[in-house]
C-alpha cells in the first residue's frame, strides 16, 4: 500500500470517472486502474462498483476512503514539517463557513488574499456546524468559521469577533415599528419569523417556563435575506445578525431596532484540526477578517498581531 495509491481511491471518489481522477493526479487511467486494482487485491475488498457509471463506492470502500484522507493528511503534514511551510503564503487553503457568515466574509476575503497573497489558492464553502466540525475532523477541510464556541476536544478555535442581534421589523407593523427597541420578553409575544428547524412562526410552547429565549434556540443557519423577504410579505419580526445591516440598503435598514433585556450575542471564531501547522496561513486569515469586520466587535477578541500554534 502506497499513499499514491491513497490518493488514487480519493480521487476516484471525488470525480466518480477513473479518466477524470487519472487527469487530475496527473497519470494515464491504466495505470491510475491498475494501482487501484492491486490496492483492492492487497487488501482483499471491493473499493469501487465499476459497473455503474459514474462508478460508486462500496460500503467497505466508504470506509477505506475515509482512512485513507486521514492518512494521506498526516503524510502531507509529516512531509512539511521538514521544510519551510510553516513560513509560507502559498498552497491550497479550503475554508468552510457558516450561512450566517458567508455573506460577511466570502467576497472581501478572495478579495484579500488575491490582492496581498495570490499564491494562495483559496476554496471557500457554506455549511451548517456540524458539518464544518466533520470535515475539519476527517482533514477534508483546512478551516472552519462558525459559531464560538464548538467545544469539541478534538479541534482548535480561536475567536474572531463578536456580533449583536437586532430585531427586523416588517414595513406593515406600522405600531411596531415606533418602538425604539424590544425587550426580548417583548418579543416572544410578537409574530416571531424563526429558522430553526425550518421557517415557521416562533411557539412560546417550545421553551420551558424558566427558560430564555435565544438566538440559537431560533436560527441555525440559513439566509438572513429569506427571513427578511418572509417578514416583508407576512408582516411580523425576525432577528438578524448585526453584521448583516451593511449588506442591506438604507430603507430595510431603516426597520432595524435593538433588542435589550437581555441582549442577544454571539462569537463567531476560527476552527482547525490541533494537528495544523500551517501558522503563516492561519494568521493571514485573521488578519483578513480583521480588515473585513468593525473594530468595535473585535475588542476583547485577538489581542495579538501574530498567533502561534
Amino acid at each position: 500500500m502506497t499513499l499514491q495509491q491513497l490518493e488514487y481511491i480519493i480521487a476516484v471518489e471525488k470525480y466518480g470517472y477513473f479518466v477524470d481522477a487519472a487527469e487530475a493526479c496527473g497519470v494515464t487511467q491504466s495505470t491510475l486502474s491498475l494501482m487501484v486494482k492491486k490496492l483492492e487485491e492487497e487488501l482483499d475488498v471491493k473499493i469501487f462498483n465499476r459497473d455503474t457509471h459514474p462508478v460508486t463506492t462500496t460500503e467497505v470502500g466508504k470506509s477505506v476512503i475515509s482512512e485513507a484522507k486521514l492518512m494521506v493528511f498526516h503524510a502531507r503534514q509529516i512531509k512539511e514539517l521538514t521544510t519551510i511551510e510553516r513560513e509560507l503564503s502559498t498552497g491550497d487553503l479550503s475554508i468552510a463557513l457558516t450561512a450566517t457568515v458567508a455573506p460577511i466574509l466570502m467576497a472581501g476575503m478572495f478579495k484579500y488574499l488575491t490582492l496581498y497573497h495570490p499564491d494562495i489558492r483559496l476554496r471557500m464553502e457554506e455549511m451548517i456546524s456540524t458539518t464544518i466540525a466533520a470535515k475539519l475532523k476527517k482533514a477534508e477541510i483546512d478551516m472552519g468559521i462558525l459559531n464560538y464556541p464548538v467545544n469539541d476536544p478534538d479541534l482548535l478555535e480561536i475567536p474572531l469577533y463578536h456580533e449583536r442581534f437586532l430585531a427586523y421589523v416588517s414595513p406593515k407593523e406600522k405600531t411596531m415599528l415606533q418602538a425604539e427597541c424590544f425587550e426580548m420578553e417583548e418579543l416572544m409575544d410578537k409574530p416571531l419569523w424563526m429558522m430553526k428547524d425550518g421557517i415557521r412562526l416562533f411557539d412560546r410552547s417550545m421553551l420551558r417556563s424558566s427558560e430564555p429565549l435565544s438566538y440559537e434556540k431560533m436560527y441555525e443557519g440559513g439566509r438572513v435575506i429569506i427571513l427578511i423577504q418572509i417578514v416583508n410579505e407576512n408582516g411580523g419580526i425576525t432577528i438578524v445578525p448585526e453584521t448583516h445591516a451593511k449588506l442591506m440598503s438604507e430603507a430595510v435598514r431603516a426597520n432595524l431596532r435593538p433588542i435589550v433585556n437581555p441582549e442577544p450575542q454571539r462569537t463567531i471564531g476560527l476552527a482547525f484540526r490541533k494537528d495544523f501547522i500551517h501558522e503563516r496561513m492561519m494568521n493571514i486569515v485573521v488578519k483578513a477578517i480583521k480588515t473585513l469586520i468593525p473594530k468595535e466587535m473585535l475588542d476583547g477578541m485577538i489581542r495579538t498581531d501574530y498567533l502561534r500554534l
